[in-house]
């Protein structure tokens, strides 16, 4: 039968002002403050002795991975405190010895609880037993792992088609989990596997696919030491990535130039106090930034168009490396003479004067390397733009050679290594037969649904049965509304999770919470302690192992709880030994290493410290593309523009957050603390709408006619390019419009919403 929604919240975040207080932005982070910071959050949420535990195997040989982001260690010597403060309140976060007792749930119906914010609910505790929201109910209540277990079995078996299930994956899955979890999926008989990388880095893989061959990064850490231009845009290491400042600050000391292409001035784009020296306590740390280039939001594009055009006017073009190693030059040579000056002035709002200045920089550097993240990602124009960067590279030869490469940041700590093991709705038919080689059975062939789409086969009820290993999908969502709806429409909502999560407020027609293992906590199966194997941004694979007290014998891995659910459901359609694998996961690897190339003598090299690199060819300057050349891509400029009125809004993190996970109130970089609901905005655009500094606004979102409206923001002037502005997620998600999203990768356009700004009342 057809769900019967419950009555629930929209899901939107709680409207409250908590009372902002305004400091300076800072000019270099870390620092003693970064470290006195940390260990605030370690020792007051996890304890003494189980908080340094976690936090001085933190990224070691043999140690844990950090559950952060997926920016790589170094190959050979690591630091005792090889850590930063992001990894530092992950840690804090996951191995927080508060805990949720059935108590809990008694005392606060789903719509307390929804009423709450996403920080308080992080900071209620570890979730400690299976729980379920029954039909009518508004309570959560205990469910044994079997009974679960055959409630998800029961409602997958009972769809229609298999096509009606959806199985999202968080990046923070392992690689065995994420394995299986696709296995069972495709045995199951859809390809509906949306991820988190589909609203992140999918464009960077839609981009670099095509033309250089492989949809990931091609550098190494050991390059950024070698090169001579660092261009990083779009991202925001400070607080996205900060052990991308010690990089960064290697490759200073080695004579690199950095160059920040940005709308926001950061922190840690500027100045890095490195808290492992001396220095780093004292003095103004080492600056890092020798151009800053304060683009408008949406105008990377124009500004690497304005570029190459002087690379041409200069003759700065390696002919060389073009004639051997690409083609499609001659198209893209012609399409930049179709762009004017002014054009690239007007879009990029960089003077024509910094256009030369950098081009200048490009032009006299053999070694080149280029970062970004978010910031190009979600844009409608996202996949050109990441292709201009790939077609500036290859015409200065950097592509392939040590120094130089592409260099996508990736957010969370496994996602990278997700896809490599078929997390995808696109499989490749190749992976396909393999798949089916080694596991005797015929997997589907037809395109699954990502995220996006996902969310509207739950809205257009195509979709029934959502199910989640780990995230939060509905505050890392677009549109927050309409995604709250859709999973309100299914028949049933399941989240494996660490830590209450709004996600678990907004349920169908009946929920569970499956809770498991954190990564640093001793996974013991059968008697014998097994280990986990992550990949980061440059294609490390490397051991994971958890050493700390579970906290809850109640919880299960990851692997467990997905090999159960498979033999629950798929029961003697499937011949794979589930059972094996939960009680071993070397079993797990010796598959992957028969259906994906790259990981042969898997178990061997994962247990090698520090684990070992993928193939990537275009790292060595081979470009496994349809032509076996990169590919130059020629794209007409994206015109960027709002209608009158309007500014254009991109959303970001906060320094007191890791994707949807807030751990605290403050944005210490940028001075703003006690608040997140704030719109930050140019003072020009301030004053043109009546307002001023400290007055509170609406946020209302305008596409195609439609209209989504926030409140209450506190407007901050702040050093930001006019007719932009910048808010907070997942406060402001509910303004990114569900239909809006990159040509080619389908990522939501969180970084271009045209928004109006009004005082609250008017």
């Amino acid at each position: 039968m057809d769900p019967q929604p419950q009555p629930a919240g929209d899901g939107l975040c709680p409207e409250d002002l908590t009372g902002l207080k305004l400091g300076a932005a800072k000019t270099a982070a870390a620092g003693p403050k970064a470290v006195a910071v940390s260990m605030a959050h370690v020792i007051g949420t996890a304890g003494f002795r189980r908080g340094l535990r976690a936090l001085f195997t933190l990224n070691q040989k043999e140690g844990v991975d950090c559950p952060s982001c997926a920016w790589p260690d170094p190959d050979a010597h690591r630091a005792t405190a090889e850590f930063c403060e992001n990894g530092a309140k992950a840690v804090a976060w996951e191995a927080d010895a508060r805990k949720l007792t059935a108590d809990f749930f008694r005392a606060h119906s789903v719509d307390d609880l929804a009423r709450e914010t996403d920080y308080w609910h992080g900071q209620q505790g570890r979730l400690t037993e299976p729980l379920v929201l029954r039909p009518g109910s508004r309570h959560y209540e205990p469910i044994g792992w079997d009974d679960a277990i055959e409630l998800v079995a029961g409602e997958l078996n009972a769809l229609g088609s298999p096509d009606e299930a959806l199985f999202y994956t968080s990046g923070r899955t392992s690689n065995e989990a994420a394995f299986l979890y696709q296995l069972f999926a495709r045995q199951f008989g859809t390809n509906n596997l949306p991820d988190c990388s589909n609203m992140c880095h999918e464009s960077s893989g839609s981009a670099l696919g095509p033309t250089v061959g492989i949809g990931k990064g091609t550098v190494k850490l050991e390059d950024f030491a070698k090169a001579q231009l660092i261009l990083i845009l779009g991202q925001n290491p400070g607080t996205n990535h900060p052990r991308m400042l010690t990089a960064l600050q290697a490759a200073k000391r080695a004579g690199a130039t950095i160059v920040a292409v940005n709308p926001l001035k950061e922190a840690g784009l500027l100045a890095f106090k490195n808290p492992q020296e001396v220095r780093g306590w004292l003095g103004s740390g080492t600056p890092l930034t020798d151009l800053y280039l304060q683009v408008r939001i949406g105008g990377d594009q124009a500004l690497l168009k304005g570029v190459m055009k002087a690379l041409v006017a200069r003759g700065a073009v390696d002919r060389a490396f073009v004639a051997e190693k690409t083609d499609g030059y001659e198209a893209l040579a012609a399409s930049l003479e179709t762009v004017t000056s002014e054009q690239i002035v007007a879009q990029s709002g960089i003077a024509r004067e910094a256009i030369e200045q950098l081009a200048e920089l490009v032009a006299k550097s053999e070694r080149v390397i280029a970062c970004w993240a978010m910031g190009l990602t979600q844009h409608k124009h996202a996949v050109a733009t990441i292709q201009e960067v790939v077609n500036l590279l290859l015409m200065r030869g950097s592509i392939g050679k040590p120094g130089a490469g592409l260099c996508p940041v990736r957010g969370h700590s496994n996602v990278q290594g997700d896809r490599t093991m078929g997390i995808y709705e696109k499989p490749a038919a190749t992976f396909l037969d393999s798949l089916d080689r080694e596991f005797g059975f015929n997997a589907p062939r037809e395109h699954g649904l990502d995220t996006v789409d996902a969310i509207r086969a739950m809205r257009d009820g195509r979709a029934k049965v959502f199910f989640a290993l780990g995230g939060n999908f509905l505050s890392a969502t677009p549109d927050t509304a309409a995604t709250a709806a859709a999973l309100a429409n299914c028949r049933l909502t399941a989240h494996v999770s660490i830590k209450l999560n709004r996600s678990h407020l907004v349920t169908g027609h009946t929920a569970l919470i499956l809770p498991c293992l954190g990564r640093t906590e001793r996974d013991v199966q059968n008697g014998a302690e097994q280990f986990v194997t992550t990949e980061n941004s440059m294609g490390v694979v490397q051991m994971s192992k958890g050493s700390l007290v579970p906290a809850s014998r109640a919880l299960l891995s990851e692997v467990a709880i997905v090999c159960r659910l498979a033999r629950a459901t798929l029961g003697t359609r499937s011949q794979v030994p589930w059972i094996d694998f939960e009680s071993n996961y070397d079993l797990i690897r010796d598959r992957i290493e028969r259906v994906i190339p790259g990981f042969a003598d898997y178990n061997a090299r994962a247990r090698t410290p520090g684990g070992f690199y993928l193939p990537n060819g275009p790292r060595e300057g081979a470009f496994p593309t349809a032509t076996g050349k990169a590919r130059f891509t020629a794209h007409p400029l994206h015109e960027v523009r709002v209608e009158p009125g309007q500014l254009v809004m991109m959303t970001v993190r906060t320094h007191d957050q890791f994707n949807t996970t807030v751990y605290g109130l403050d944005d210490r970089y940028r001075g703003i603390k006690q608040e997140r609901r704030v719109v930050l905005m140019h003072a020009a655009d301030i004053a043109a709408r009546g307002l001023k500094a400290g007055d509170v606004v609406s946020l209302t979102s305008h596409y195609r006619g439609e209209t989504r409206v926030a409140r209450p923001f506190v407007v901050v002037e702040y050093d930001i390019p006019a007719g932009c502005c910048a808010t907070y997620f997942p406060e402001t998600n509910v303004l990114v419009p569900l239909d809006s999203t990159a040509d080619g990768s389908n990522t939501p356009t969180s970084k271009f919403v045209a928004v109006t700004v009004a005082r609250e009342g008017a």
